[in-house]
């Protein structure tokens, strides 16, 4: 078990969980990053390896994953190291000997070819837990490429986003971030029962199964209720008031009523007794089937207040009421403000960005992580040095192209 000294006991309950453990990421994109990322956010020491000379080609992408690269791989140490070369796989094997966790979603059998699969560095290091975040679990489709909007598709999970005749990718690359998740998720528990056997294991996490699990509950309901379920934009309601309304102001807010008892309040914050005697809204049942016409009186009472104040009064009154917001809203947000939720990330340009950490909080924990992206081969030298490598090693195998 890596267990480094420290200016502090590994046990000291201001610390990140994963003070202590080492993690050794051979990952690209989004979904093996994402796992790395809440590692790190986590306190585990993740080394981030990039294949030399050129890094990881994530740093230079555009479109929809333009910035991926900074916000997945914040708090992380970075090296880069040739794998295609036996000075570069001496290297990789020298820093799985006390390593914690290794993580890699290259394509089926890319790790065994490069010398780091998982029979091979298990012998090396028993205790190792070996997370592999692939397209597909073992199976029938297990050596198929696979793609975060592939997926959302073939799951019918772009059929729930989307409208009847036009499927649609969520809007957030959520199956990659879920299957990031279940790789945490097994790795944690790996760990634990490395704790009980003395032995690390192998542990995989797929786009495809995460993506199933996320429509699982679609699967369910046709299941209960006989009848297919249909996207999202055209489901039959289920509470009488659950949708945007616009204000005085001209800003779109979202209000949910979905108990007698969250009518009852509304009707009080707007002083409309008679709204709450009027029996064809009295149960949510017969709001969903009055809908249009009850939509039409609280639209009349929203557009006579800003959204602010409204939102206020809803808020406080215990009703489900937000502004329709854009993400760029978050990097002001008070609460995602609060207590250090949002990492100030400096990227390439100079520009800085309040970026959202993942959401967990351990209460009586001080530590924070930096928050911020390395550079291609920012930590190769430290990283190594710490490993046992002299500074000439290291000048051989830079000369060598084996390091960057």
């Amino acid at each position: 078990m890596n267990d480094p000294t420290t200016d502090t006991p590994l046990d000291d309950p201001t610390n990140l969980p994963l003070k202590g453990k080492k993690v050794i990421e051979f990952c690209h994109v989004v979904m093996g990053p994402s796992c790395g990322l809440i590692l790190a956010e986590l306190g585990a020491e993740v080394i981030k390896v990039e294949p030399a000379p050129a890094g990881d080609r994530t740093r230079a992408l555009e479109g929809h994953v333009a910035g991926s690269f900074v916000y997945f791989n914040r708090s992380k140490k970075a090296i880069g190291l040739n794998l295609k070369t036996e000075g570069g796989r001496k290297v990789a094997h020298r820093l799985l000997q006390d390593a914690d966790v290794l993580t890699e979603n290259f394509a089926p059998g890319t790790a065994e070819r490069l010398g780091i699969g998982y029979d091979e560095v298990s012998k090396l290091n028993p205790r190792l837990v070996y997370c592999s975040l692939k397209g597909y679990l073992p199976g029938p489709y297990e050596n198929y490429a696979a793609l975060d909007e592939v997926v959302q598709y073939s799951t019918g999970l772009a059929y729930m986003t989307g409208l009847p005749d036009r499927p649609m990718r969520a809007g957030s690359s959520v199956v990659d971030i879920a299957g990031g998740m279940f790789g945490v998720i097994g790795i944690l528990s790996a760990l634990l029962q490395r704790d009980l056997t003395g032995r690390g294991r192998h542990v995989q996490s797929a786009l495809y199964e995460s993506s199933a699990f996320l429509v699982g509950q679609h699967i369910a309901a046709e299941a209960h209720t006989g009848i297919v379920p249909r996207p999202f934009s055209v489901q039959p309601r289920s509470w009488g008031i659950y949708e945007t309304f616009d204000t005085r102001d001209g800003t779109s807010i979202f209000v949910g009523i979905t108990s007698d008892k969250q009518w009852q309040t509304f009707c009080e914050i707007y002083d409309r007794p008679d709204l709450f005697a009027e029996p064809k809204f009295d149960t949510n049942e017969k709001r969903r089937e009055n809908h249009d016409e009850l939509y039409a009186i609280c639209q009349e009472i929203f557009l006579g207040h800003d959204a602010e104040p409204l939102i206020e009064m809803l808020v406080h009154g215990g009703l489900p009421a937000a502004p329709v917001g854009q993400p760029r809203d978050l990097q002001k947000d008070k609460q995602m403000n609060h207590e250090d939720r949002m990492s100030a990330t400096r990227f390439a340009s100079g520009r800085t960005a309040n970026l959202p950490r993942p959401g967990v909080s351990f209460k009586g924990v001080t530590e924070r992580t930096g928050g911020q992206a390395p550079v291609l081969g920012e930590h190769t030298d430290t990283v190594l040095g710490d490993a046992g490598f002299s500074a000439a090693d290291i000048a051989t195998l830079r000369a060598a192209g084996d390091i960057v």
